[in-house]
């Protein structure tokens, strides 16, 4: 079942420390998974992996994590495509298929309908336009004149035996989820919360207040908000340590801190665990 977009639009903001105390690549490459798995689940439109280590370099993890996330984001048919032979997709094997309305399974171009929606990428230059890359075995026809690898989202307009004629649409304009986006900004935290650009705020941390004690206040928020951002901590660092390393004050830079796990039986709570115990109460409450 296809379901629509959310209202407000839903980023996630995620330590580039979240993998830095796993040696092997495997098992970072399974963790970032997790996380993608968990934002495609509830519909997550944005994902910034943020610097939360400001006397460190982060470079390399933050390039990890990012290419991880938009490989599992983009198709399978259009993988090879966007990622020639990358090291860092080396254990891209054990990552979570999707299965978003983006991902389809269908090959079968006689089985595309106008109206259906596709992820595609230029292959050639054909006359006037360029073939696409769609994922069925033949291309659709495109007449604009693009640069050949552009990925772009596809509308198509009609089948038959001349081809696939689709039209180049934004994917905003598309009424069902349509998978998550990676920033490429990389900033501290403290930076994210002020951009002003989200309207509602909600910080995650073991000290916060008891998601139970904030039910009715969050929903009136979230009726009323555009762009809610949802930022975690690292099991080493909480969101109010890191922020207090910008000499700023976590309860003014969000709306919420909350506790989504309270009563936790463990002594730390991983990321990637939290970011699906929070979605997946917000899910409920909201």
């Amino acid at each position: 079942m296809e379901h629509p977009r959310r209202i407000p639009s839903l980023t996630l903001a995620i330590p580039a420390s979240f993998i830095s105390d796993i040696p092997h690549p495997r098992e970072k490459t399974s963790r970032v998974g997790i996380i993608a798995r968990a934002a495609a689940t509830f519909r997550v439109e944005e994902i910034i992996i943020y610097r939360d280590r400001p006397n460190e370099e982060q470079g390399d993890e933050v390039e990890f994590i990012t290419t991880i996330l938009r490989y599992v984001e983009t198709p399978q048919y259009l993988r090879k495509l966007l990622f020639p032979a990358n090291p860092m997709l080396r254990y891209a094997g054990v990552l979570p298929p999707l299965r978003t309305p983006h991902h389809p399974l269908e090959k079968r171009s006689w089985r595309l309908k106008p109206g259906e929606f596709r992820e595609g990428v230029v292959t050639r230059r054909r006359g006037e336009g360029v073939d696409i890359e769609i994922g069925t075995e033949r291309p659709a026809i495109l007449p604009e004149s693009l640069q050949r690898g552009t990925r772009l989202t596809v509308e198509v307009v009609d089948v038959s035996r001349r081809g696939i004629r689709v039209r180049r649409v934004d994917p905003s304009e598309i009424g069902i989820y349509w998978g998550y986006r990676v920033s490429d900004s990389n900033p501290t935290l403290g930076e994210v919360t002020k951009k002003g650009f989200f309207d509602l705020v909600i910080m995650t941390s073991r000290w916060g207040k008891p998601l139970t004690e904030a039910i009715e206040d969050i929903k009136a928020r979230w009726r009323e908000a555009q762009n809610a951002l949802i930022a975690f901590g690292s099991p080493k660092e909480g969101v109010r340590e890191m922020m207090a390393q910008e000499g700023m004050d976590v309860d003014e830079a969000g709306d919420f801190v909350l506790n989504t796990i309270p009563l936790q039986g463990v002594e730390t709570v991983r990321t990637e665990e939290a970011v699906w115990a929070t979605l997946a109460v917000l899910n409920i409450v909201t």
